[in-house]
């Protein structure tokens, strides 16, 4: 398997618009300098290093959660401001509608947060 940077377009209401475009602005560094000097360091193999993080991520709900949360809660505060800047009904459903999805797919990682997607 061959890690790729994430170059995608999608369309604004696409439910996981939010999610597409931070892979694709993350996946744009390439991870493995920092793996190939941890494993110098600490003598564990790349791919076992590869592995550990990504069960790490996918596995720890909570633990991801909270290695993301600056980026996430940055995001959510710049919908807010926005909205709040453009002082209209339509801004803030708008805002919404994106810190909604955001929630969902926060959640969609740990179903022991409690939030379930309503569906409406």
């Amino acid at each position: 398997m061959e890690l790729v940077p994430y170059r995608d377009t999608w369309h604004d209401d696409d439910p996981h618009a939010n999610f597409k475009a931070e892979v694709a602005a993350v996946s744009v560094m390439d991870p493995l300098p920092t793996l190939e000097n941890l494993s110098r360091a600490t003598g564990v193999p790349v791919p076992s290093l590869v592995r550990y993080v990504l069960v790490k991520y996918a596995a720890s709900g909570a633990e991801a959660l909270l290695a993301m949360t600056p980026i996430v809660l940055r995001q959510m505060a710049e919908h807010v401001e926005r909205a709040e800047a453009a002082g209209t009904d339509e801004a803030r459903l708008a805002a919404y509608q994106a810190l909604r999805q955001m929630i969902a797919w926060l959640a969609s990682g740990d179903q022991g947060l409690g939030y379930q997607e309503s569906g409406d």
